[in-house]
């Protein structure tokens, strides 16, 4: 039997997605990531735009494209926000949610067809994910679901509250990961969060995994819990100094809407703080434009705190209504208006990158090699930067930063 897992969306899915995979070679199937001809198809759908839910759908005629016979399994996100949706697309025959991925091995390998099977997100964390490392990085889920309710996201209905993983599996996987790879990858559906309903804290995830042999850095924080003690600890336990920060909007009012829990200046002071503390610090963001009641002015702000933040990239979306969000009730913004408002931001992400790699241009870093790239081998800073050079895949080396080359930088030998 060859299957096939592909998965849509965050580094979450991507994780859980591996997890099946791994598991199904364990039993004895082939199974993989690659799109192509299998007799099983398992889609690990997103929802968390209009657009997501949209390629999610779109997935399964793809799937079809490559084997007109094959049987279809849905899950994730965007059947557990609407399973109708995938119900009469031809060759489904199990449509479950975001809960229970790992059982779905046992209706592959005894072809049970359970039909729709989606249930409320789990209360706990489930930790039965221990995926193959199939990237030259690694990733490692700590935690699952949000507590944050944000106005305009759909997530915490469809992922359920916060739950965190055990320090000791985090530490054990993160132990093991550092056997086949030099650089993890910390992630989950709202890291900021993790060890708050098990007693523990960020601070006590990074000082654990001090001693792993590897560089490590987060896939997302939010903004508040940066301080300098948990700044200290990531420089101390060999973290890197790349920092995600889900900003959202550069508007004072529009937080507010949000339901985001800071402001503008606050923002700006976090910045200011981690670059105290790692001064090479890549600072990157994602940006709602043309959230509802967002006004010309509302813009104009979010503009100007982003240069103020010097972001080195930034994800620039126009706002997706999310049916049952408090935003869905609020007055739209023209979707023309919205388009043209992303357009202009993503020219000043341009600008900030071009300057953030301006400023880092003469200077000797040490890149992880991850892959090739045609005639290079490319790989990542530690904050961030994207390398291209002469070396090969899987190793540190030395490079002196040098022209700015495509989305990244041309690396010298030193």
């Amino acid at each position: 039997m060859k299957v096939v897992v592909f998965s849509l969306g965050c580094k979450v899915n991507q994780y859980e997605g591996q997890s099946l995979i791994k598991e199904l070679c364990a039993r004895g199937v082939d199974a993989t990531d690659a799109l192509e001809y299998a007799d099983c198809y398992v889609i690990n759908t997103c929802s968390v735009t209009g657009e997501a839910d949209k390629k999610s759908r779109q997935a399964v005629a793809r799937m079809l494209k490559l084997n007109e016979n094959a049987k279809i399994i849905i899950c994730g996100c965007s059947s557990q926000n609407n399973a109708e949706q995938y119900k009469n697309k031809p060759n489904i025959v199990q449509i479950s949610g975001v809960g229970g991925k790992m059982s779905l091995i046992e209706s592959i390998m005894s072809d049970i067809v359970p039909g729709v099977t989606v249930q409320d997100p789990p209360t706990v964390y489930e930790d039965d994910f221990h995926p193959e490392l199939t990237r030259a990085r690694g990733f490692i889920k700590v935690q699952d679901g949000c507590n944050n309710f944000c106005s305009y996201c759909i997530i915490p209905y469809l992922r359920g509250r916060s739950r965190s993983r055990s320090l000791s599996a985090v530490v054990n996987e993160a132990h093991d990961m550092a056997t086949k790879t030099k650089e993890i990858v910390i992630t989950g559906i709202n890291v900021s969060a993790y060890g708050k309903d098990i007693g523990l804290s960020l601070l006590d995830l990074v000082t654990a995994l001090k001693d792993v042999p590897v560089r490590k850095r987060f896939g997302s924080l939010e903004c508040n819990v940066i301080d300098r003690q948990l700044l200290l600890a990531m420089k101390e336990s060999g973290f890197c100094d790349s920092f995600h920060l889900s900003m959202q909007s550069g508007s004072d009012a529009v937080l507010r809407k949000m339901n985001r829990h800071y402001t503008s200046d606050e923002f700006i002071e976090k910045c200011d703080l981690i670059r105290s503390v790692f001064p090479d610090a890549g600072i990157t963001t994602d940006v709602i434009v043309g959230f509802p009641e967002e006004s010309d002015e509302d813009f104009e702000n979010t503009v100007n705190t982003c240069r103020r933040a010097k972001f080195f990239e930034m994800h620039v979306f126009p706002y997706s209504v999310r049916k049952g969000t408090r935003a869905e009730k609020m007055k739209q913004v023209d979707k023309r208006v919205a388009l043209s408002r992303s357009a202009r931001l993503r020219e000043v992400a341009s600008e900030l990158k071009r300057e953030f790699l301006l400023s880092q241009s003469g200077k000797e870093v040490e890149v992880f090699i991850e892959e090739y790239e045609g005639e290079y081998g490319v790989g990542h800073t530690s904050n961030f930067i994207k390398v291209y050079t002469s070396c090969a895949p899987g190793e540190f080396v030395k490079q002196k930063i040098s022209v700015h080359y495509k989305d990244g930088v041309k690396g010298e030998n030193i």
